[in-house]
Formats: C-alpha cells, sequence, structure tokens
C-alpha cells in the first residue's frame, strides 16, 4: 500500500496490526514525506523522502518573482527531486506454490 503521506501510513500500520495482519509478511506499506519519526514507527517505515525546506525555498522564489513582475504568475510545474527510503514495513511479496 502506498500512502500520500507518512501519517496516513501510519494509520495503515495501526489498522493493519488491529486486524491481524502482518507488516510487511502480509502486506507492504510506503509513506511519502520521510517525517522524523519514520524510523520510530512498529516497524520502521519505508517512505519517499522530500526536501521540504527546498519546496519551501522553491515557494518562496516563486512568490518573490511573481511579486516582482508585477503579481504576473508562470504556469508550469518545478520538480523537487525525492528519493525512497527502505525500512523495515516492506518486503519482497511472498512467493506462490503453484
Amino acid at each position: 500500500m502506498f500512502a500520500s503521506n507518512d501519517q496516513m501510513a501510519l494509520g495503515l500500520l495501526r489498522a493493519f496490526h488491529e486486524r491481524g495482519r502482518a507488516v510487511p509478511a502480509d502486506v507492504s506499506v510506503v509513506g511519502f514525506d520521510d517525517i522524523p519519526d519514520a524510523s520510530c514507527f512498529v516497524p520502521p517505515l519505508t517512505t519517499v523522502h522530500q526536501d521540504f525546506a527546498e519546496v519551501g525555498r522553491r515557494c518562496v522564489q516563486g512568490v518573490l518573482r511573481q511579486i516582482r513582475e508585477g503579481g504576473a504568475s508562470r504556469p508550469g510545474t518545478d520538480l523537487v527531486p525525492t528519493r525512497l527510503v527502505v525500512r523495515e514495513s516492506t518486503a519482497a511479496p511472498p512467493r506462490v506454490r503453484p
């Protein structure tokens, strides 16, 4: 399961635990954010790390550019690099025997 943020992934970990499903033996869980506590979850959460300081810098730069240019905005996308941080909430799928 891929959650759009680590807080939602934490909810998945709890829900699977409450239903007797083992993570990662029965299901793998991946979050997005890499919040500081992600490594402290049980199991430690595999997540996609994004540099939020860089996201903030780029947002501020965009606002300052709009102010300098008189409020005009430019359409487009500014992608901030991410990286997968593999921890213990993911595993290879179990082998299915014929």
